[in-house]
This record gives structure tokens, C-alpha cells and sequence, in this order.
């Protein structure tokens, strides 16, 4: 066995479980601790700063900077009697990871003292140099200025011994270099068009809110085998390796109990999270060995995007001191499941309606089925849209495979929520109302629509579960700003457009719910072709899709052509979310990061064949040789030594094609690397250099089966899928 594989798997076993202390038996004795939350405001805080801040994170409101001052100032007190020593504005720039730059309350004083300090100017605003985030040439090199500005919707919190203050990142002319931008612009949207269209049915609602719960799936490994694999370390994914004989073909890890190393992980995770105010609610095993999800109680989008960014910082952090690594890549191993970030979407009335729950009357009904079609609409529309946000090299490896869902755009509702739409699509509107019950001939009321309609469809991108529509193409790696920036937008937009055609027709003379229901008929109709029942990996589905009209972007740069559309570019205008300029800069920021994921793993391929695979197999080769020579010498017949033989020939065989292939894309990357234009980069390195990616990795795992156990450098899928 080689050293480096030896030592890692010798570390392996000789883990123990660490015991983990929890701060008490009741999770309500520690939920938020560490949280600078409303009640903690409320303590800390005067009357009037409270309300300044309540009104800030429920209405927006500017907050004065005097009140500002006493925010600080009380922070800061917080803060230090929890042990923090600094402070940083804590941002999600469009790395795909969070940022922050740490600064001490201390400072020095004219006498040779020092005091502790936290001044309202601090707390609102912060200048972090700019210069080296991606900003898709929003500004040149030179220019370093960004910005960073307080968000009161989401709370302060203490990690470790630091202040972090959730912010918005924008540049020195003020264009979005984050997430939250663009996400509180199209939040914003949504709550007007929104209550809009709430005021056709209870007037009394002055509020809509996205609401989101974010089910995070991930692997573990143990962290001595992940250092052994450098291409794990470097690209979050298994570049090579042969399939375990078991794997998850006996589908006896998907709830199963979980391994007691993982439990404790688990533990630990959990309540640093809840101190955190993450309402972590579950646990389990996922599909795959080594594959695991939690998942949170639904929170204002916002705040449950903050806490998600979050828990993956967390639990990496976390891992660590049990001696784990978190492989949040979407494919961390060919053949088996990936990993997803499920996204539970709704809308939630100031009022505490949720506005996809079906009611119990047909006037409730009728407004859960305004909001319901609407969406349905809205996905339709800009399916295309939705589709780019998803998109990233890593998800290009999920989508379709292994319970992800595929790359078309498609809405699943069910049986009984697709029979009620074709129902209305078919019917004839009654134009005189007596009551509520006799607004369609032929259809005494609107059936009453139960919560748990409908199966689940696992091989659907988005699908209506009950009070909810659920996102399942989202990476487990990925920011959900990026894809719920897009979904909160269209739906945003696309109410604005029903209010325009319902006020329409009454202005015409139709009574209200006749014209909302004439225009929900029209809605339907047009937006039937995204709605599909069946099996998303079927060919037949890849066919009837396309016969339908519907995209089928199986990879990153061609989705990504959406983003810069006339059509997006008037939705981007109409409602605000982002500029030409932020659109052209996304557009160029995703694709950058595209080609130079593939670059890195293009690099990490050539130098593991050439610096260990190919090494080792000509180790064993050269072993057998000896092996032969000696039987040779002794005079035995060749037919003694023909099976030697053969695999000495098949080595051959795999070692040229792999040094002949890797040569060939070092090529194509030469190539692609003087292209300028991103697009065309991009395209070259998906298409050209890629391409190699996998008949390379054909020959190295057929290298693995050859070669002896005890020779071959890396750990085996076997050693790294199930955790001791």
C-alpha cells in the first residue's frame, strides 16, 4: 500500500468519537444566544431606537444616524459580554462564498491607554478594498473602492469572538457586487405587486413576505482521506475512481441510523447553528453513503438565505474538529446521487396567510388559485431565466442524473391541482353571479384543494407540494440569493401583469371576480405546456419537451445566454432588480468562474496522471515484468506467464491512451487560454477541453482495477464512501 494512502487510512482507524457537551436539554434554553435579536434589541435598547429598528426591518424606514449611534453602541456592549473582541460587516459577494474583514473595538488613546469603541458610522458602513472581488467590469482594476452597508432585517451574530454585522456590497457608483441587493430589490417588488392583488380579495393585508425553507443536502468524508485525494482538495470532486462494489444500490443508508462519528458531528453543528438562531428542525441520511441533509424551519427569505450562507460556513468549521470534511460539491462521486439545495418557496401575508394554502371556501380559493396560476405563469414565461440561475459547472454534473431533477424547465402540481386547472381552462364563465357557488356552469363551487394533494415528483424542477412550490434544481453548493432573486422577480412581475388585465376588463364593466376569473382562465391556458406529470429522464419527455417549445440547456454557457436577452432586459428595467450594466456584469462573473473551474480541473487532471497514476502503473508494470523474466529464467513455458503478460499489455494500452489524451487537452487548454472573449472561452473549454475529462478517467479507473491494492496511490471509492 502506498505511504500517503497507508497514513490516511491508519488515521481513519484510529478515530474516536468526540463527546459533545450540550449547553442544555432544552433547545429553547439556547436558541439565539448568540443573536442580537428583537428581544435582545428590546432589553438593550430605548423605547424609541427600538421602534426605529422595528420599523426599518418591517417598512424599510431609513434609520438616523443618531439612533444609529445608541445601535452601536448597545451592540457593542452585547457583543463583548459574549466575548467578541471585534467587529466586521459580513457580505456575500459574487465569489459564491461570504466575505468579511475583521476590525478590534480597541483603539489606542492620546495618554497611552485605550478604550473600547463602536461607532455608529462603523456599524452602517464599512470601505473594504474592492479591487479583488469579481465585478464582471463594473469597475477597472485600479478603482478599489466598495461599499458595504448595514441590513437591519438580518440580525447581528457572534462567531467565535467576532461581531458580525449582515451587509449589502456595492461599488463607489453603486452597482450591486453581492446577492443581497438584488434580492432585497426583487423582495421588495414581489411585496408590492403582491399586495396588490391581495386587495382584490381582504384589504386589510399591508404586507407580503417570500417566505423559504432551504433543505441542505452534503457528503462527509474523513478529512485524512480527503487530504490524500488532491483532486477532492482542489475541485471538491472525485476527477477519478472506480465505483465501489456496494454503493448505493441496496438503498440501505436513506434513513437509515446514523454512524455514531456523524451523530456527534451532528450534534455539535446543530447547536452552534441554534445558538445562531439557524432553526435547524431536521436530520437524516440521504441516498448515498456518506450523503446526509438537514433542513431548517421557513424563514423570511432574506434571513433564511443569510442562515443558510451561514451553515455552510458552520459546518465546515465544524467538521474539522471531528476530523471530517464537508463536500458540498454537487457531484462529488460519479455514479451515485449528488447533492441538491432544495428550495421551499411561498408567500406570506402580513396577516399570517399563506397565499399558495388552498382555503376552504371558493373565495379563498380564488385567491389561492390568483397566486397559484400566476407563479405557474411567471415560470413559464421566463423559464429560460430560472434556468441560468441554476446553472454553475457543478450542477452541469447533477442535473438529470440520480434524482436531480433534469436541465428542462417543468412545474409537477399533481393530479388533482392539474384536474381543477383543466377543469377551469374548459369551462364557461357564468356572467350572472348570484353567490360565489355559481361562478362556473357546469362546476357547482371550486373543490375544496387539501394540503397533501398530491405525491411528490423527485425528477421535477419545480413543483407545487402542498402550500409551497419547491425549487429542486438549486447546487448544494450554491447561494439561493441567486436563483430566488429570479423567482421572487418574475412572480413579482408577472402580478403586476394580472393586476393590469383584471383591471382591464372591470374597467370595461366585468364584475371583479368574474375578470379575475377570466383572466386566470387565460393564464392557464397559456402556461399549460410547462406543466408535466411524468418522468423527467425519460427520452420520451426530452421529445415531447421540445415539441412543447421548452429549452433543454444542458450546460452552463448556452443557459447563461438568457441573462442578457432583450426579454430579461425589460424585466430586469420594469422592475428594477438589476441594470444593463449588473446583468452584462453577471452574465460575464458566472461565466468567468465557469471556465476557470474547468481550468482547474483540466490542470489538477494532467498533473495527477503524469505525477501519480501514471507513475504507479508503471511500478506494478515493471513488477510484473520482473515477475515474468524470473519464470522466463527458470525455464517455465509462456503460457505460465501469459496472464502476466496480458495485463502487462493492457497497462500499455491504458498508460498511452492516458498520456496521448492528456497531451491533446493540454492542447485544447493552450488554445482556449489566449481566447479573450469569456463566452467564446467558455464555450471552447466545455466543448473542446472537457470533452477529454471523461475518456481519461475511463482509463485511470481501469488502471485502479488493475493494479495491485497495495501499489495504487489513492484512496478508493470504497475507503472514502463509508465512514468508520
Amino acid at each position: 500500500m502506498s505511504n500517503i494512502r497507508f497514513q490516511a487510512l491508519q488515521a481513519v482507524l484510529n478515530r474516536t468519537t468526540i463527546e459533545v457537551k450540550l449547553p442544555s436539554n432544552k433547545i429553547s434554553d439556547y436558541f439565539n444566544s448568540n443573536v442580537f435579536d428583537k428581544q435582545k434589541m428590546k432589553e438593550y435598547l430605548s423605547k424609541e431606537a427600538y421602534q426605529v429598528i422595528v420599523n426599518s426591518i418591517e417598512r424599510g424606514e431609513p434609520i438616523p444616524r443618531d439612533m444609529a449611534e445608541q445601535v452601536a453602541s448597545v451592540m457593542k456592549s452585547w457583543a463583548m459580554s459574549k466575548g467578541a473582541t471585534h467587529y466586521t460587516h459580513w457580505f456575500q459577494p459574487l465569489t459564491g462564498t461570504t466575505a468579511e474583514k475583521h476590525d478590534a473595538f480597541f483603539e489606542p488613546t492620546a495618554d497611552g491607554g485605550a478604550i473600547e469603541v463602536f461607532s455608529g458610522d462603523a456599524l452602517a458602513q464599512q470601505e473594504p478594498d474592492a479591487s479583488s472581488f469579481p465585478s464582471g467590469g463594473i469597475r477597472n482594476t485600479f478603482e478599489a473602492r466598495g461599499y458595504t452597508a448595514w441590513d437591519p432585517s438580518s440580525p447581528a451574530f457572534i462567531m467565535g469572538r467576532t461581531l458580525c454585522i449582515p451587509t449589502v456590497f456595492v461599488s463607489y457608483t453603486g452597482e450591486a457586487l453581492d446577492y443581497k441587493v438584488p434580492l432585497l430589490k426583487a423582495l421588495s417588488a414581489l411585496d408590492k405587486a403582491a399586495v396588490d392583488v391581495c386587495h382584490y380579495f381582504d384589504k386589510s393585508i399591508e404586507k407580503v413576505n417570500a417566505s423559504l425553507g432551504i433543505e441542505q443536502e452534503y457528503f462527509l468524508v474523513d478529512i485524512a482521506l480527503f487530504h490524500a485525494r488532491p483532486d477532492l482538495y482542489l475541485t471538491g470532486r472525485t476527477l477519478f475512481g472506480h465505483m465501489s462494489a456496494k454503493n448505493q444500490q441496496l438503498e440501505d443508508h436513506y434513513f437509515g441510523s446514523i454512524p455514531e462519528r456523524v451523530y456527534a458531528f451532528m450534534q455539535d453543528m446543530e447547536t452552534e447553528a441554534l445558538q445562531l438562531g439557524i432553526p435547524l428542525k431536521t436530520r437524516h441520511n440521504e441516498v448515498a453513503p456518506s450523503q446526509f441533509e438537514c433542513a431548517p424551519v421557513y424563514e423570511e427569505i432574506n434571513l433564511a438565505i443569510d442562515h443558510n450562507q451561514l451553515l455552510m460556513d458552520l459546518m465546515d468549521r465544524v467538521a474539522k474538529r471531528h476530523n471530517f470534511k464537508v463536500l458540498l460539491h454537487e457531484k462529488p462521486y460519479a455514479g451515485i446521487n449528488g447533492s441538491g439545495k432544495h428550495n421551499n418557496w411561498s408567500m406570506i401575508t402580513n396577516t399570517g396567510k399563506n397565499l399558495l394554502s388552498p382555503g376552504k371556501t371558493p373565495k379563498n380559493n380564488l385567491m389561492f388559485l390568483a397566486f397559484f396560476v400566476n407563479t405557474i405563469r411567471a415560470v413559464y414565461e421566463h423559464a429560460d431565466l430560472l434556468r441560468a440561475s441554476i446553472a454553475s459547472v457543478n450542477n452541469d454534473h447533477r442535473l438529470g442524473a440520480n434524482e436531480a431533477p433534469p436541465a428542462i424547465i417543468s412545474i409537477f402540481l399533481g393530479s388533482q391541482l392539474s384536474d381543477v386547472l383543466d377543469e377551469i381552462e374548459t369551462s364557461r364563465i357564468s356572467k350572472k353571479i348570484k353567490d360565489d357557488a355559481l361562478l362556473w356552469q357546469g362546476i357547482p363551487k371550486i373543490p375544496q384543494i387539501f394540503k397533501d394533494n398530491t405525491d411528490r415528483n423527485r425528477t421535477s424542477p419545480f413543483a407545487f407540494t402542498g402550500n409551497k412550490f419547491e425549487l429542486r434544481a438549486v447546487g448544494s453548493s450554491a447561494n439561493s440569493a441567486g436563483p430566488m432573486t429570479i423567482l421572487n422577480m418574475i412572480v413579482a412581475d408577472q402580478l403586476k401583469k394580472f393586476k393590469y388585465d383584471v383591471d382591464k376588463l372591470i374597467k370595461k364593466g366585468e364584475k371583479k371576480d368574474v375578470a379575475l376569473l377570466m383572466v386566470i382562465k387565460k393564464y392557464i391556458k397559456e402556461s399549460k405546456n410547462i406543466r408535466f406529470e411524468g418522468n423527467g429522464y425519460s427520452e420520451e419527455w426530452e421529445k415531447e419537451a421540445e415539441a412543447r417549445g421548452l429549452s433543454n440547456f444542458k450546460t452552463t454557457p448556452r443557459a447563461l445566454d438568457a441573462i442578457l436577452s432583450e426579454k430579461s432586459a425589460m424585466l430586469f428595467e420594469d422592475t428594477g432588480v438589476f441594470s444593463k450594466r449588473e446583468a452584462s456584469a453577471r452574465h460575464e462573473i458566472l461565466l468567468d468562474s465557469f471556465y476557470k473551474k474547468l481550468q482547474i480541473e483540466a490542470r489538477v487532471i494532467g498533473e495527477m496522471v503524469t505525477n501519480v497514476i501514471i507513475p504507479s502503473a508503471i511500478a506494478y508494470q515493471s513488477k510484473l515484468i520482473e515477475n515474468v523474466k524470473g519464470l522466463k529464467d527458470i525455464g517455465l513455458a509462456a503460457s505460465t506467464y501469459s496472464a502476466q503478460i496480458d495485463i502487462i499489455n493492457q497497462i500499455s494500452e491504458h498508460v498511452n491512451f492516458i498520456k496521448s489524451n492528456v497531451e491533446q487537452m493540454i492542447a485544447e487548454r493552450k488554445k482556449a487560454n489566449v481566447i479573450e472573449d469569456v463566452l467564446e472561452k467558455s464555450l471552447e473549454y466545455d466543448e473542446k477541453v472537457k470533452s477529454y475529462f471523461q475518456p481519461i478517467r475511463y482509463h485511470v479507473d481501469k488502471l485502479e482495477q488493475l493494479i495491485d491494492d497495495s501499489i495504487w496511490p489513492l484512496p478508493k471509492f470504497r475507503e472514502l464512501l463509508f465512514i468508520k
